[in-house]
């Protein structure tokens, strides 16, 4: 792209609210210019809870419409993204002392009914004593739906849809500065694949950095942010399985707070989260010996099974940038988005996000894009909520997508294909042409990881480097060693340094 060109909009941040709105702009026909200082999804949107769900907790807190949004997106999601999206059964154990049943039931009641639910079971009261799983006096529990998502790929996605649409899309591209000329944006920014930098220029700026949103009014713009954000810490970890069905549960504590088991990848479980008000550098956002504690205290409060700081796997943390309403706890501070649109002494329009949770971010897509358009001289209409993002434009099941895989490809595994097809979806049609046998996928870095697929994830996926493939577009870093791990970053680093030193040989 030349650097004289305008865009019509450059989009700062390249996580779940930032992917959206790029991909949502492109696909009206904008030009459109997305930019991500580390990888996509590299802070936030891959630190969540995983889950595309409604918000049981926050009918408390009286946020309906929130609720209702939240609720319509799960069948929505479903339908564009099935294979990393899936529905899932959560049961809430009841416990008298701290919510009465008929709380639980008219909370329940809401939520079957105040979104749209075509696909989703409503839910119903059960029997948890004869599970064997919980502590004596934890006899009966309540069942409801909810879904299941690969957070990080559901970015990966968007911002794979924004480039298919003809966006300009890089990670690891860094916005230093951001000005008014003439009534454009001049948007300088630093490429760290080729530590070079280079300029944009665009009539509008939205600004999705998230944790950041605030960091980039003082040292890229520089303006003062219209307003307050809190950042809430929230933290999770990975244990073996807790239990063999496939439901998930909700947790009550005694402080309030509510706390998910959710089953993850056959064999684990993640169990979270904490929400703690945070201060410092989001990317130095670590869990803590507390938070570890209690959590394990949490699930040892419920199950039979108790856990033991030893059976950690793996940790993880995230700060959300939720606006600040003066809440007087982390948890009920709201979840809800808010968009400001500036135009200040004549400086062309600037939209902040702030707030925001990964269920909604579609719809804040559509808001953004609502603001935007009295600005755009032409500008399509919405369109996101029924064209499926890349690799879910399924006409079978995933299930039996690998089983077909299989059949095509004697040497494929059933838990390879399973994988590939939940990772990639339909693509993984792509990722395979020409395969006629193993040897046909190039090096083989660990069991089940080999070279073509590395090689696909760095062309069409924009991973740099092994946390981008081990932990974000993969979650492979859970089962490989740690020599395995350093061959599949050695590679990606060879692949990269290659890249830039002929972006730097073409100029």
């Amino acid at each position: 792209m030349k650097s004289d060109t305008t865009l019509d909009l450059i989009v700062i941040g390249g996580g779940i609210n930032g992917a959206g709105i790029a991909a949502d702009a492109s696909g009206r026909g904008l030009s459109v210019g997305l930019y991500e200082a580390h990888d996509f999804a590299s802070a936030t949107s891959s630190a969540s809870s995983k889950l595309i769900h409604g918000g049981l907790r926050y009918l408390e807190h009286y946020e309906f419409r929130l609720v209702a949004e939240s609720l319509a997106e799960r069948e929505v999601l479903l339908q564009k993204a099935p294979h990393i999206v899936a529905p899932l059964r959560f049961r809430l154990p009841h416990r008298p002392h701290l919510r009465p049943a008929w709380m639980i039931r008219c909370g329940l009641f809401l939520y079957d009914h105040l979104g749209k639910r075509s696909t989703l079971p409503a839910s119903k009261r059960i029997d948890l004593a004869a599970t064997g799983l919980f502590q004596a006096d934890i006899k009966t529990g309540f069942e409801y739906s909810d879904c299941w998502v690969d957070d990080a790929r559901l970015t990966l996605l968007n911002a794979i849809a924004a480039k298919k649409k003809g966006a300009e899309v890089r990670n690891y591209c860094r916005v230093e500065r951001a000005q008014c000329c003439d009534g454009i944006w001049v948007v300088t920014l630093y490429d760290r694949l080729t530590q070079t930098r280079f300029k944009r220029r665009s009539r509008l700026l939205v600004n999705a950095a998230g944790p950041w949103v605030n960091e980039l009014y003082t040292q890229v713009l520089p303006l003062e942010s219209p307003r307050n954000i809190k950042l809430v810490k929230g933290s999770h970890i990975v244990v073996p399985r807790l239990h063999s069905g496939s439901e998930a549960y909700i947790l009550q504590n005694s402080d309030d707070r509510i706390v998910f088991v959710i089953p993850y990848l056959d064999r684990f479980s993640i169990v979270g989260t904490t929400d703690m008000e945070y201060r410092g550098d989001p990317r130095m956002v670590a869990i803590s010996a507390n938070e570890i504690q209690y959590l394990i205290d949490v699930v040892n409060e419920h199950f039979v099974h108790s856990l033991k700081e030893e059976d950690v796997i793996w940790t993880y943390s995230g700060v959300r940038p939720l606006c600040d309403d003066e809440s007087d706890a982390p948890q009920a501070i709201t979840r809800d988005y808010t968009l400001e649109l500036q135009q200040e002494r004549g400086q062309p329009p600037l939209l902040s996000v702030f707030g925001g949770k990964l269920t909604t971010y579609r719809k804040l897509a559509e808001a953004a894009m609502e603001k935007l358009a009295p600005f755009v001289a032409t500008i399509g209409p919405a369109w996101t909520k029924t064209e499926p993002l890349p690799g879910g434009d399924l006409d079978i099941t995933p299930d039996q997508l690998a089983e077909q895989l299989c059949s095509v490809h004697s040497w494929l595994k059933p838990s390879l294909a399973k994988r590939y097809v939940s990772q990639f979806g339909s693509a993984v049609n792509t990722l395979l042409a020409e395969v006629l046998s193993e040897g046909d996928m190039g090096t083989r870095f660990a069991s089940d990881v080999y070279q073509r697929e590395l090689d696909y994830m760095i062309e069409c996926e924009f991973a740099q480097s092994g946390e981008d493939v081990l932990w974000r577009r993969t979650k492979l870093g859970l089962y490989l060693s740690e020599k395995e791990q350093q061959k599949v970053d050695s590679y990606l680093s060879s692949q990269t340094a290659l890249s830039a030193k002929q972006h730097s040989a073409t100029g």
